[in-house]
């Protein structure tokens, strides 16, 4: 690719900046000082447009697309994970296996829960193999809010593949997380989990509904019918 399609990428999407709308999603995404997304910079741009661009410019060089990610405006790196999940989902497994351990090297940049959920699945997720998760666990043991979220989010992979146990393992590890985007991450994947088999998310919730944080429990038992709700609340 030319080297102008980098500037030529950052042109484009600093010519769709909306300010006021920027405003409102610096206060959304929770960037006031203390707060999760701290420090982060907006340019107001809904994801619709930002996913065209992406589109546009699938194939982007890996160290181009980088380069990008380390972009201290989010709506650039959200394009750059666009690009690298589309190449990853089209990549030869050599290829694809240089994607994921070049997303691991950057993760300090995938930082805020939209960047996560938009690539975590699959630039991590399909790369759990089996059982073995100690990927997951070492991303789950981490200090980064991030690599703790993209820790579970990642089991959204195995999930669709049938394959529990991951989810199980590591939604078990974080609910002592301090964070409520965690527990919102594990609600939710304990959530998928039960939309394809019911009686394993319940007998996780027997064994840990008692204990879990609140707010991962009413994401868990979402879709549950209100009695089950009542009586898992209730273990609380």
């Amino acid at each position: 690719m030319p080297a102008t399609q980098l500037r030529s990428i950052h042109d484009t999407i600093r010519s769709k900046a909306d300010l006021e709308r920027a405003a409102s999603v610096a206060r959304f995404f929770k960037t006031s000082p203390g707060q999760y997304g701290a420090g982060d910079k907006f340019l107001g741009i809904a994801v619709p447009v930002l996913r065209k661009i992406a589109r546009t410019n699938r194939g982007l060089l890996l160290a181009d697309t980088l380069e990008l990610l380390h972009s201290p405006w989010h709506e650039e790196r959200l394009v750059a994970l666009l690009i690298l999940v589309d190449a990853h989902e089209r990549a030869e497994p050599d290829e694809g296996i240089a994607l994921h351990r070049a997303y691991l090297a950057n993760t300090a940049y995938v930082n805020n829960w939209d960047l996560v959920d938009t690539s975590a699945e699959e630039l991590v997720g399909t790369h759990i193999n089996g059982k073995d998760i100690r990927m997951l666990e070492r991303l789950g043991r981490s200090k980064a809010l991030w690599e703790r979220r993209i820790a579970i989010i990642a089991t959204f992979a195995t999930i669709k593949q049938r394959n529990f146990q991951p989810t199980l393992a590591i939604a078990e590890r974080l609910l002592g997380d301090e964070h409520d985007l965690i527990h919102k991450a594990v609600g939710w994947m304990l959530r998928e989990v039960g939309n394809r088999d019911i009686d394993t998310e319940r007998a996780f919730l027997e064994r840990h509904a008692a204990t879990m944080p609140r707010t991962a429990l009413r994401y868990a038992i979402e879709k549950f019918t209100e009695n089950e709700r009542k009586k898992y609340m209730a273990m609380r």
